[in-house]
């Protein structure tokens, strides 16, 4: 693919080609190999839309090429309770198949660290899978490293 021109912006939810790339993308992420899901019902296409609409930490950015959605991130503010200053959680990062390895993720990433430099953030925290190298390699390029002490990610479902 040759290299095109992009622009990263914040995701308006009352826009709806905003919105129907939101959905569209997190099912192309959820239906990769590293998703691992099963496609949303159309309920949950709602709830995912409504849900992030009305956090009120969300910090949302898409990645889009003319009239194409290319890229995606979600993102959260939270409170670090160490450095008393908030944070910025990756929770997903997102670029359709066609467009991988045209630095759209790293764009996305940028852009997030830069927010988060603006709204007076001591650091960015993301999680990935330890089989995902490529991501693992974005990652490290831009600075972000395990966590001194090492820590782990938990889980319990409800």
């Amino acid at each position: 693919m040759e290299n095109k021109s992009y622009e990263i912006i914040p995701c308006d939810f009352s826009n709806p080609a905003h919105c129907n790339a939101l959905v569209a993308l997190m099912n192309e992420y959820i239906c990769d190999k590293m998703g691992g899901g099963v496609p949303y019902t159309e309920l949950q296409k709602t709830q995912l839309v409504e849900g992030l609409k009305n956090h009120p930490s969300k910090l949302v950015l898409l990645a889009v090429a003319g009239d194409e959605y290319i890229g995606l991130t979600n993102c959260f503010v939270n409170f670090a309770t160490f450095t008393v200053k908030p944070f910025v959680n990756i929770h997903d990062v997102i670029v359709t198949d066609s467009w991988r390895n045209n630095r759209i993720g790293r764009k996305l990433i940028e852009k997030v660290i830069e927010k988060a430099a603006e709204l007076g953030c001591s650091k960015v925290t993301l999680e990935v899978r330890a089989d995902n190298h490529n991501a693992r390699y974005l990652y490290d390029s831009l600075g972000f490293h395990d966590a001194e002490p090492r820590q782990y990610y938990w889980t319990k479902y409800l």
